[in-house]
């Protein structure tokens, strides 16, 4: 396959990174291309503040070559994180966390949920000269990992993947990394509902996001364990402000399928959603949980619904924590190249509210 200009520019950094200073001559024949094509690279990665040129050569960038510090000595993290807002915002902050208990400190880049851009802020983090990785990308859908991946295991630093599971066996899945167990949150929202004798509920999802999906194969997973039939399709959920004829198709299934008396509950992906579906559910003539047993997952804001959501919670501020625990003991104690890599998975958990009309039962 041939190598795009992107992943050229990432070989041609890693080189000078290395080496300091080069010559043009010297960096076309290591990388294999001519001479013009890499003054061409040279100068759109100046332009960008990545690398300093002088006479034929090219260097890093002054300041550039150590990772900056604090008085007391400690460590700068890179983290890049794909939002510094609601899901995300917990994981940060227990990164944060972690970091000052140990003397180091975190710079943060946000790609906004644009994969094709993670590169780029990752290529700023290094410039800035941070000795360590913590990476969320910013995947959306099933097939950003493939397309979106391959330059993430050839950093030159320390790094450690937060709440990304990469396809088992891939180059990614060798990497460091710590995430939550989404099929264990959707199986114990599944299995507090059937306890409460309900029927196999509802899953109300988006497909938007990794943890999106990781709720849709979880949900398929937690029937197949449950011995359950599928109720119906999944019905897709999505944001209401973006797409108000997709918001008002859920919510008219999801009436319909109570109306039918095929549907007595339902899960809902994510907080966000379920409060305004259950608004509109209760527009509509469906009471929660008089008529339908409604859990959300992610619980950022289910408590403060007019009916308090039970919800999943995601352990976000552990992830954030145990993956820069987890980077920092790469860093500083040096570990040889034959200490395996850790895969480190975190359960969710269920809170338990009113709206399933069972407050306060675990």
């Amino acid at each position: 396959m041939r190598e795009s200009a992107a992943e050229r520019h990432d070989r041609l950094l890693n080189l000078v990174r290395r080496r300091g200073t080069a010559r043009v001559s010297e960096l076309a024949g290591q990388l294999g291309v001519s001479s013009v094509t890499v003054r061409r690279d040279v100068e759109a990665l100046a332009g960008r503040g990545l690398l300093d040129r002088v006479h034929g050569s090219v260097s890093w960038p002054e300041g550039h070559g150590l990772p900056q510090q604090r008085a007391g000595g400690g460590l700068v993290l890179g983290m890049l994180a794909p939002s510094a807002t609601y899901y995300f915002a917990e994981v940060i902050r227990g990164a944060s966390e972690a970091a000052e208990r140990d003397g180091a400190r975190i710079v943060l880049r946000i790609s906004d949920y644009r994969p094709a851009e993670d590169r780029a802020r990752t290529e700023g983090l290094l410039a800035a000269g941070v000795e360590g990785l913590l990476i969320a990308p910013g995947w959306r859908s099933a097939d950003d990992p493939a397309e979106h991946s391959a330059w993430i295991t050839r950093l030159p630093v320390p790094t450690v993947l937060l709440e990304r599971r990469p396809v088992p066996g891939s180059a990614l899945d060798a990497l460091d990394r710590v995430s939550s167990d989404h099929g264990h949150g959707v199986l114990l929202a599944v299995r507090h509902l059937m306890d409460l004798g309900h029927r196999t509920p509802l899953l109300v999802a988006r497909a938007d996001s990794p943890t999106a999906l990781a709720v849709r194969s979880g949900y398929a997973e937690a029937l197949r364990v449950l011995g359950l039939a599928a109720p119906g399709p999944v019905i897709a959920s999505v944001p209401a402000e973006e797409d108000p004829e997709g918001f008002e198709a859920a919510a008219q299934a999801v009436r319909a399928a109570v109306a039918a008396g095929t549907a007595t509950a339902a899960l809902a992906h994510n907080d966000v959603d379920a409060i305004q579906l259950m608004q509109r559910l209760g527009e509509l003539g469906v009471r929660v949980p008089e008529d339908l047993a409604l859990i959300a997952y992610d619980d950022e804001v289910a408590a403060l619904a007019d009916t308090p959501l039970t919800a999943v919670a995601p352990p976000k501020r552990h992830v954030g924590r145990h993956a820069t625990e987890l980077l920092m003991e790469r860093l500083t104690e040096q570990r040889g190249e034959d200490e395996p890599r850790r895969h480190l998975t975190l359960l969710p958990r269920l809170n338990v509210r009113e709206s399933c009309g069972a407050a306060g039962r675990r």
